[in-house]
């Protein structure tokens, strides 16, 4: 049986059923507001990096209902009525969204992004969108982490034959990129993204040959120019390092040894073999040979090779990018804060015992403030959409649980950080290519402190509310209960 993927369909039923209640009690066309959001960072991390945006706009644009959906619809739920599937039918997205370029450094609570739109199609696409930003910046964010412990050596994405399935490998290869990885293995990133994919070879090749000897030699013979040589195979240090060593010095003599060449260590003690490798290698004059290793690598475990004095340069790192092991959900939301009824605009909000999930209420947008010395960031600051902030004028932003934790900045500058994307059902957003993106991720994280990048216990970056938008927040909270 074969399966055309149908991004239409690809939501949660839930969605549909409110959508025929909307539709059948005339509330399909007030006009409400929706923010998705994080409520916490992932792996513990200082930040969250936004990526994932593009596929959002590709969904948005392409998103339609055809015969067959209506056809499918109608046999398996008679509860939605006909001028219901007419409606979905004739669907096409009519509203504004405004969102976070992707490479943004985002913090919890805030809007990564605003939609605007008749209630039945915001409510339509909120678990598309939502996957798509779970996943690809949790993998961003992730890569960023293990990008940060390998502290300027490269790092590669190897995850694609342990991601949970070959559609999240390829957009997981490509939020990796986004945080910071060089490469991927995932060959399909090069016919969407144009990425040429990068790789060695498996121990397979080496005992499909009667020696590793070998093995080495005819891989040198097909590929002089991409000559990283698995070493762990049988024994690295007695066999695996003197055997690429034979080979390095053969295509020397032969001047062929002219493009990126080394080896791979992908088992045991990395630190000392690698190590070993090292004065091996220097010994034998080559002092610029690559030394990689992938095995179960994750941002701790480099951090504490480097510690080691591991010779290690180059890291291939798969299952725990990919699937991100010890953090696998992200977890944003996306909840309404506002809608129109009878040309009345009414926030709203979502109380809880919980403080951390009360959203937010209103049609909001994010400030992020920079000091005009050093064009580090500040603070960030919601704020309703109409509020306005005089940059020559001193403020005060304070927390909004705690708020006798009061600040006053002088001598600031800020920028909005949500961006019309769509306006009137039309883009008006054009995406950078994928490596802009990730130049993007490196600007943005110079202008954060050391202390907000820390991998454990990072310093907690400010999001308040503009005293507005804290004000409407209380009253609602106090008009409900």
């Amino acid at each position: 049986m074969s399966f055309k993927r149908k991004l239409q369909l690809a939501t949660d039923f839930y969605q549909l059923s409110m959508g025929n209640v909307y539709f059948l009690e005339n509330k399909a066309d007030q006009i409400a507001v929706f923010d998705l959001f994080i409520r916490k960072n992932p792996c513990d991390n200082g930040y969250t990096i936004v990526a994932g945006l593009e596929q959002i706009i590709e969904y948005i644009e392409k998103l339609h209902f055809d015969d067959e959906d209506i056809a499918m619809l109608k046999k398996h739920h008679p509860e939605f009525q006909p001028d219901f599937l007419e409606y979905l039918r004739n669907f096409s997205f009519s509203g504004e969204i405004y969102g976070m370029p992707e490479g943004t450094l985002a913090f919890p609570n805030e809007p990564i992004i605003r939609v605007k739109a008749p209630l039945l199609e915001a409510q339509l696409i909120e678990t598309t969108m939502l996957t798509i930003i779970n996943h690809q910046s949790l993998i961003a964010t992730k890569a960023c982490r293990i990008v940060k412990a390998a502290n300027g050596d490269g790092v590669l994405d190897f995850g694609l034959r342990r991601a949970h399935g070959s559609e999240a490998g390829l957009y997981g290869a490509r939020a990796a990129i986004i945080g910071g990885c060089i490469g991927t293995s995932n060959v399909e990133t090069e016919a969407l993204f144009g990425l040429p994919s990068k790789g060695t070879m498996a121990h397979s090749l080496i005992q499909s040959f009667d020696s590793e000897l070998e093995a080495f030699r005819t891989y040198g013979k097909h590929s002089p120019n991409n000559l990283i040589l698995l070493v762990d195979t049988y024994n690295t240090l007695e066999s695996g390092v003197p055997n690429a060593i034979k080979v390095f010095t053969e295509l020397r003599e032969q001047n062929k040894l002219n493009g990126i060449y080394g080896i791979r260590l992908d088992s045991g003690d990395l630190a000392y073999l690698s190590k070993q490798s090292r004065k091996m290698l220097d010994e034998a004059g080559f002092e610029d040979a690559i030394i990689s290793a992938s095995s179960d690598l994750d941002e701790y475990l480099i951090r504490d090779l480097k510690l080691q004095g591991a010779n290690i340069t180059l890291w291939g790192v798969g299952t725990k990018l990919i699937t991100s092991y010890d953090c696998p959900a992200l977890g944003a939301v996306y909840k309404i804060s506002q809608i129109q009824e009878n040309n009345q605009i009414k926030p709203k909000i979502k109380i809880s015992n919980d403080a951390i999930k009360i959203t937010n209420p209103g049609y909001k947008k994010v400030l992020r403030f920079y000091d005009k010395d050093n064009d580090m960031a500040l603070a960030d600051l919601i704020t309703l959409d109409h509020e306005e902030i005089d940059p020559d004028k001193p403020l005060v932003i304070f927390d909004p649980i705690y708020t006798w934790k009061k600040r006053v900045l002088t001598n600031f500058y800020y920028k909005e950080l949500l961006v019309p994307i769509f306006i009137d059902g039309k883009r008006v957003y054009e995406s950078p290519n994928i490596l802009e993106i990730q130049q993007k991720v490196k600007k943005e994280k110079k202008r954060f402190w050391p202390e907000y990048h820390r991998l454990l216990n990072p310093h907690i970056y400010h999001v308040d509310l503009s005293e507005e938008l804290w004000k409407l927040k209380q009253d609602l909270i106090h008009q409900e209960r």
